[in-house]
C-alpha cells in the first residue's frame, strides 16, 4: 500500500477482477494464486483460456509458472534488479509509451539514468535469470495492448517490500499500462478483508480513509465527530508494539483475531514480548499459540456470526450478513464498544449499519456507500456520493497524487537482510498451500483437510536432495540463526537448487522460529520470503 500510494496516489488495486478475461498479457509476480488466492486464479484462467499471454516471475515453479510463456525464475530478494532490467530493455528498444510518460508521469530522467546501470549482464548475475528471458518478458509486456501486473506477498514480504511495489509501478507507468480497463496493477492482499481493514484506520499514521493524523483539518474533523482530541503523532506498527512490550514500555496489549505467536517472524522474540507484557487480552474464535500467553481470553465471532462489510482486493465493499447469532452472545464490535465504555469513553451503536453511516460521513472514498446501496451488489471505492456508481478503474484521467501526475522512483537493488553462507547455505521461502489457511486454527480442525495435508513438509529440489542423499519422507532438521524445526521432506521440481520452501500452517512445526527480524523500514512488514537455513538429515 505504501509503495503504490507513493507512485500512484492510492494504496490499492487499480483495476477489477472482471476485467481479466479481456487481457492480452498477464504478468504474475511473486504470487501463487492457484493455492494462495484460488478464486482470483479462476479470473486469471478465464483470461488465459481467451488467449492471454502469461509471464510469471517467481523463484518456485508454481502451477502458473508451468503455464507461462516466460518463467522468470529469479533468486528470492532480487525483484528490483529484475524490474530495473526490464525497464532498461524497454527504454533501449524504444518500447516505452513516451506520450503517456510526458503527459502523466514525473521523474522520468532520474529513472532512466538509474535503470541504465542495470544492463542484462549485471541483472543476469544478480537474479540468475537468463538475459534472453528478460528481453522476451519485457517485449511481451511492453508491446501488449492490454497488460496487467498481478503481484502478491512475494513482492511485499521483503525488507524492500515498499520499494518492490514502487518498481512494479515503474514498469506499468513506463509502458502506459494503467488507467484503462484490463491494464494496471492488482496487489493481492494476504487475507480476505485486508483492504477493508487498511481503509478504515489501523495504520499508525492515518485516520480512516488514509487521512493523515499530521493534517490539522483532518484531526479537527474526527475530533468533532468523536468528541476527543486526536494526537498529531503517528502510532506504532504491530511489530513495534511487540518491541515495546519486550522493553517494558507497553504494560497491556489487546490482540483481536491475530496469532503473532505463530504467524509473526522470529518467534522467540515474539514469545519474549508476550511474556513480558503485564496484561494480555486475546479475542479469537479458537485457542491459538497466542492465547497460551493471555491473561484473559474473549470469544470472537466467525464470519457466519458477523453483520457488516468486507472490502476485497479490488476495492469492492461487500455486504456480509450473519447466518446465526454470535455463539458467545456478543459480536466483536459490541465487545469493543462495551470495553471502551467501561474504560471511560462511551461508545454505543444499535446496529453495524450505524457504524457504516459514520464511515460514510467521515471517509470521502466511502462517502456514497451505505447498506441500502450494497444489499445486492458491492461498490468499489472511491464512491464519494450516493449517486456515484463506484470506480472500476482508477486513474483514467489523473492520478491521485499532488498535481495529478504519477511519479517514477529510481531504485537500487539491495538484496535480503541476511545472506546464505557455508553454515546456512539454503534460502528458505515461506508461503501457503491451498489446503490450509494462515495459522490453521480453522482448517486443521477439519478432518478431511487434515487428512490431505496433516503435517509441515520442507520442499527441496531434486538436485539438492540427491546431493544430500535425501528422499521424500525423510526427516530433517531445518536450522537458522534463530532456531530449529524438525520436519519431513518433499522432493520436488517446484523448488530450484539452493532454495527450500515451507508453510507456516502447523503448530507442531513453527516455521517462523526460523524467519528473521528484518523488516521493511517504511511499513514494518517482515521479510518472510527469505532467510538463510541449514538442512541436516536425521
Amino acid at each position: 500500500m505504501a509503495g503504490l500510494a507513493t507512485s500512484l496516489g492510492a494504496g490499492a488495486a487499480t483495476n477489477s477482477l472482471n476485467q481479466m478475461p479481456d487481457l492480452d498479457t498477464l504478468f504474475l509476480f511473486g504470487s501463487n494464486p492457484t493455492e494462495g488466492h484460488p478464486i482470483v486464479s479462476l479470473w486469471m484462467k478465464k483470461g488465459l483460456r481467451n488467449g492471454a499471454t502469461l509471464i510469471v516471475a517467481d523463484p518456485r515453479k508454481t502451477w502458473m509458472a508451468r503455464k507461462a510463456a516466460v518463467w522468470l525464475n529469479l533468486r528470492p530478494g532480487t525483484n528490483i534488479a529484475l524490474l530495473n532490467g526490464m525497464v532498461n530493455v524497454i527504454l533501449h528498444n524504444g518500447w516505452a509509451n513516451t506520450s503517456f510518460i510526458e503527459r502523466r508521469v514525473e521523474g522520468f530522467h532520474e529513472l532512466k539514468a538509474k535503470v541504465a546501470e542495470y544492463g542484462l549482464e549485471r541483472v543476469e548475475a544478480i537474479t540468475g535469470v537468463a538475459g534472453e528471458k528478460i528481453v522476451e518478458a519485457a517485449r511481451l509486456y511492453a508491446r501488449a495492448g492490454k497488460a496487467m501486473i498481478v503481484y502478491g506477498l512475494g513482492i511485499t514480504e521483503h525488507r524492500t517490500g515498499t520499494e518492490n511495489a514502487m518498481a512494479i509501478a515503474n514498469l506499468a507507468l513506463v509502458c502506459g499500462h494503467i488507467g484503462r480497463p484490463s491494464t494496471g496493477i492488482m496487489a493481492l492482499r494476504g487475507q480476505n478483508n485486508v483492504q477493508g481493514a487498511s481503509d478504515l484506520g489501523p495504520l499508525p499514521a492515518t485516520l480512516p480513509g488514509y487521512q493523515p493524523v499530521s493534517d490539522e483539518k483532518v484531526r479537527e474533523k474526527f475530533g468533532r465527530a468523536w468528541n476527543v482530541r486526536i494526537s498529531p503523532n503517528a502510532g506504532l506498527k504491530s511489530v513495534e508494539m511487540l518491541d515495546e512490550c519486550k522493553r517494558g514500555n507497553f504494560k497491556g496489549l489487546f490482540i483481536l483475531g491475530e496469532d503473532p505467536a505463530q504467524t509473526d517472524p522470529d518467534l522467540n522474540h515474539v514469545r519474549e514480548a508476550l511474556e513480558a507484557v503485564e496484561f494480555l487480552v486475546v479475542q479469537d474464535i479458537f485457542p491459538t499459540e497466542t492465547t497460551r500467553f493471555a491473561d484473559v481470553i474473549l470469544p470472537g465471532a466467525s464470519f457466519a456470526e458477523k453483520d457488516g462489510t468486507f472490502t476485497n482486493g479490488e476495492r469492492r465493499v461487500q455486504r456480509v450478513r450473519k447466518a446465526i447469532e454470535p455463539l458467545a452472545g456478543m459480536a466483536e464490535w459490541e465487545v469493543i464498544c462495551r470495553l471502551s465504555t467501561l474504560m471511560g469513553y462511551t461508545m454505543h451503536y444499535s446496529h453495524p449499519s450505524e457504524i457504516m453511516d459514520e464511515i460514510s460521513r467521515l471517509v470521502p472514498i466511502y462517502g456514497g456507500i451505505g447498506y441500502g446501496r450494497i444489499e445486492k451488489q458491492g461498490l468499489q471505492w472511491p464512491c464519494p456520493t450516493t449517486d456515484h456508481p463506484g470506480t472500476e478503474t482508477l486513474y483514467t484521467d489523473v492520478f491521485s497524487r499532488p498535481g495529478g501526475k504519477a511519479r517514477f522512483v529510481a531504485l537500487d537493488h539491495q538484496g535480503p537482510g541476511e545472506a546464505t553462507d557455508a553454515e546456512y547455505p539454503y534460502a528458505l521461502i515461506t508461503g501457503r498451500i491451498r489446503e490450509h489457511y494462515n495459522n490453521g486454527s480453522m482448517t486443521k480442525r477439519c478432518s478431511g483437510i487434515a487428512e490431505i495435508a496433516p503435517e509441515e513438509m520442507l520442499e527441496m529440489s531434486i538436485e539438492d536432495a540427491a546431493k544430500m542423499r535425501i528422499k521424500s519422507g525423510d526427516w530433517v532438521n531445518v536450522s537458522s540463526r534463530r532456531g530449529r524445526v524438525t520436519v519431513k521432506v518433499r522432493v520436488t521440481e517446484r523448488s530450484q537448487p539452493g532454495n527450500v520452501f515451507m508453510t507456516f500452517h502447523h503448530r507442531d512445526a513453527l516455521t517462523n522460529v526460523l524467519t528473521s527480524g528484518y523488516r521493511d523500514p517504511v511499513t514494518g512488514t517482515p521479510e518472510y520470503k527469505y532467510c538463510a537455513v541449514r538442512v541436516e538429515k536425521l
